[in-house]
């Protein structure tokens, strides 16, 4: 983690690039002369309170924005330690590699689908729509009576409140990742 001071000042100026910002304007907003804002931008000096609260004041965001760090988290997944939830028979696999979370508003999954196995999906919510990507084998997938045919590396994406049945018609397992988003 950066000192807070740097923190301070990359947040500082991140906002002031944003906003399109000279160092000039941002003073004249403020309040606060442009070689202290420079100083602060170059986490050179350590900004009282008072005069951040005058910067937060003169560019209209929250005094808590200087603080806010850049979220780093780093997930990684293996899929042969995840749990698999199982449909036909075991010949339908699929593993949840990142659940819904309601702020990123979508989900991901590995299937693995043998020879000869289906799996009727029930329908999803009105609002959502579903993307699907062959990694391995080929993959037939019926929507409303209609069949579409992927083989690797091929992709389909459709809303996901209609009726749709994966199969493996072909002799080898298919794999293939599904991502259902949902929207507003």
């Amino acid at each position: 983690m950066d000192s807070l001071q740097r923190l301070i000042g990359k947040n500082l100026f991140d906002i002031r690039k944003k906003r399109g910002l000279s160092l000039d304007k941002a003073a004249e907003l403020t309040g606060v002369s442009k070689g202290m804002l420079a100083q602060i931008e170059k986490g050179k000096t350590n900004p009282t309170v008072t005069t951040l609260w005058k910067i937060a004041n003169g560019l209209n965001v929250s005094f808590s924005a200087f603080m806010k760090e850049e979220e780093t988290q780093i997930t990684q997944i293996k899929k042969e330690q995840l749990q698999a939830l199982v449909d036909d028979q075991g010949n339908y696999l699929v593993y949840p590699l990142f659940p819904y979370h309601p702020q990123k508003k979508f989900e991901i999954y590995s299937v693995d689908i043998q020879p000869g196995g289906n799996h009727f999906s029930d329908v999803h919510t009105k609002n959502s729509e579903e993307f699907v990507l062959v990694s391995d084998g080929e993959l037939t997938i019926e929507i409303q009576h209609q069949e579409f045919t992927l083989k690797k590396g091929e992709a389909l994406s459709f809303q996901a409140h209609q009726t749709h049945i994966y199969k493996n018609a072909s002799m080898q397992k298919t794999s293939f990742f599904v991502v259902i988003y949902y929207q507003e």
